[in-house]
């Protein structure tokens, strides 16, 4: 989910930095510190966005840089569980499918993909099921529901979050499409 929130921090302003507008130095450095940041607290962050308040900037001791208190907004990425999310297939592997949901990327294993058995054609890098007909590749859009989320701030790509498709309204978008259709439709 993704929420727009309002943080408070201390920035710090390399001398080289600093220019005309302290708001435009602050902000730069905002960004260069935070985008991309996973904390458990607030998830990670996508974007800052905007400056609301800079406080009096402070110099220490042997540092030329400036640091400031600054309020302001930023777009964060919170994987929440049980959310429904939409995204798009971005790795095959033999035990499921990596799907991006926005800054992060999801674990769908194929325990978890449809009620069928699912084997892996690493020859055309997708997972196919035995029976049923339906295959899951790279590029694919899916739509399937957060089970298990496990943020580590200290290594970002350790961060894990596990999805599932084998539920009601779940699946591969065109899986979707087949099912809303009439049956007559279906045969033809």
């Amino acid at each position: 989910m993704y929420k727009r929130m309002k943080l408070v921090d201390t920035v710090r302003v390399a001398p080289n930095l600093l220019g005309d507008d302290v708001r435009v130095s602050v902000k730069d450095a905002l960004k260069a510190k935070l985008e991309g940041r996973v904390d458990k607290n607030i998830g990670s962050v996508v974007a800052v966005t905007d400056i609301d308040e800079v406080g009096e900037g402070h110099i220490l001791v042997g540092d030329g840089a400036v640091y400031y208190d600054v309020t302001f907004e930023a777009i964060v990425f919170v994987p929440v569980l049980q959310e429904v999310i939409e995204g798009e297939v971005v790795e095959t592997v033999e035990f499921g499918a990596f799907v991006s949901i926005g800054s992060m990327d999801g674990l769908l294993h194929v325990s978890q993909i449809t009620d069928d058995f699912m084997s892996y054609d690493g020859k055309n890098g997708r997972l196919l099921s035995k029976t049923g007909g339906r295959s899951l590749a790279e590029g694919d859009r899916v739509r399937s529901r957060i089970v298990a989320v496990s943020i580590n701030e200290r290594e970002p790509r350790d961060t894990k979050i596990g999805l599932t498709m084998r539920q009601h309204a779940l699946g591969k978008m065109e899986w979707l499409e087949e099912e809303r259709r009439p049956k007559s439709e279906q045969a033809e």
